[in-house]
């Protein structure tokens, strides 16, 4: 028998911070004198007392987690939290049915971006702060789960990065909570960097800190309903594409950077890969509208490093309708959804590192074909790549597009034209946020969506952001045998 104390100690310590974290967004109405903060006094009160609840009786259970107790408690947590950080938005001002709430919430905590709130332009304060802090919490949480439980549950080839079997030597700190703790740190410590930058590049206090706390999270709410776009201003596109591009990074890669190792961040052959896919589609995209739609080279270049950037990290902010740029841009941003960045960052998606394993196992393959006596490794950052790793990868990318195209279906079985189920399905499974077409694209918004639909894409973005096998194992009889 599973022991469910130890999940349920975690899970009252995880509700007890998200607790406390309603109490910033509070604040926030109290001195904007909106009465919504009696809304997240309540909702924090409720969240603080299940939390101690779960935490104080769970106390006799295991010091440490076997991994079925990771694989419950990956899932539950991501489940349990969204529906209580749900709260403020089923019973704020705006009165969002508990359907949108809970799309909204899960929208968030995910770092997708896709929102089903209209008129954020006159949204209340705490609000749109409380939408930027779930963005924020679910971007640090994802790195820790990339470096300290995915590589233990071995989900789609994450055991690539398994510190543990490293040499003494190459570890960045000896220990797992020493890594969780400095990167935590690094993490708050480049929020505050841009939330200065975007201050001085003309934000308000209260848009910087909002927005800063999306971009490094690669989450992309926004505090206007026009996006980025709102502000009009090139500076403030650079400084929040160089922070999206920061957020895709690997966050272990910066620490190493710190403790004088600065040559590994660009040693590493998942960033090199990331930053040439990145540069090589922006020029592309830059050279159409400019030879194709005639724009000014500059505001072509703008134009396309922002939008390539935010939709290939699965960022979803927006300047422009790219959806409108051409028979070229659409199906190249459609297909970057489904990219992402690098492992252990705040991105989602594939993630750079699986396409190369599998570039790295299919050039095997071909060495193999023409020489069949010869002996070839496949290799990942001038390391062999594991067998397992390979399988696993390759069962990622199917579970991944067979998940897709269920998605897409059940979208479509509900009613949506073509374009909406596809993109929309790509979209919450890579943690996008905009789609494509007027529904759901950059300039559009998922309100109108069918209650069915937004449960659907509630499932798809819990699927991809928790790399799609740590959810579904719970449903094999397997898994429950003792």
């Amino acid at each position: 028998m599973i022991d469910f104390r130890p999940i349920f100690l975690i899970l009252g310590i995880l509700l007890t911070t998200l607790a406390v974290m309603m109490l910033i967004p509070a604040i926030a109405d109290i001195v904007a004198g909106n009465p919504d903060w009696q809304v997240f006094a309540v909702a924090a009160g409720v969240t603080l007392f299940i939390g101690v609840s779960l935490s104080l009786t769970s106390r006799a259970g295991g010091a440490s987690l076997s991994v079925r107790q990771a694989f419950i408690l990956t899932t539950l947590s991501w489940i349990v939290l969204t529906a209580f950080a749900a709260l403020p938005f089923a019973f704020s001002q705006l009165d969002l049915s508990i359907t949108d709430a809970f799309f909204e919430a899960m929208s968030g905590i995910t770092t997708t971006g896709s929102t089903v709130i209209t008129n954020l332009d006159i949204a209340p304060p705490g609000l749109l702060l409380w939408r930027a802090l779930l963005q924020w919490l679910g971007g640090i949480g994802i790195i820790v789960m990339a470096l300290a439980v995915m590589p233990l549950l071995r989900v789609g080839g994450m055991q690539l990065f398994r510190m543990e079997s490293s040499d003494q030597s190459e570890k960045a700190l000896p220990r797992a909570a020493q890594v969780a703790a400095a990167i935590g740190a690094i993490y708050v410590g480049l929020t505050m960097i841009w939330v200065a930058l975007l201050w001085f590049a003309g934000m308000s206090g209260f848009d910087a800190v909002a927005h800063a706390m999306t971009t490094i999270a690669t989450g992309g709410f926004s505090t206007y309903d026009g996006s980025i776009g709102h502000f009009d201003s090139a500076a403030i596109d650079a400084i929040i594409t160089v922070g999206m591009v920061i957020g895709s990074l690997p966050f272990l890669l910066y620490l190493m950077a710190l403790q004088g190792k600065p040559k590994n961040l660009l040693q590493d052959t998942q960033v090199q890969w990331f930053l040439t896919i990145l540069a090589v589609i922006i020029v592309v995209i830059a050279g159409w509208l400019w030879l194709k739609n005639g724009e000014d080279p500059l505001q072509s270049l703008r134009m396309a490093a922002f939008n390539v950037v935010s939709i290939m990290t699965g960022t979803g902010y927006a300047t422009a309708g790219f959806d409108k740029w051409g028979s070229l841009a659409i199906p190249v941003f459609f297909f970057i959804m489904f990219i992402g960045g690098c492992a252990g960052s705040t991105t989602c998606g594939i993630k750079i590192f699986r396409f190369q394993v599998l570039y790295a196992a299919a050039r095997t393959q071909f060495h193999n074909l023409a020489q069949p006596h010869g002996v070839f490794i496949p290799y990942y950052n001038r390391r062999p790549i594991p067998e397992e790793v390979i399988g696993s990868v390759m069962s990622f990318f199917f579970i991944f597009f067979a998940t897709y195209t269920g998605l897409a279906i059940a979208l479509a079985f509900l009613g949506l034209d073509f374009i909406t189920s596809v993109s929309a399905a790509a979209s919450a499974i890579s943690n996008v946020g905009p789609g494509l077409g007027p529904v759901v694209g950059p300039e559009g918004n998922y309100a109108s969506l069918p209650a069915a639909a937004k449960w659907i894409l509630s499932i798809g973005m819990l699927l991809g952001r928790l790399e799609l096998f740590t959810v579904m194992v719970l449903f094999t009889r397997s898994f429950w045998r003792a």
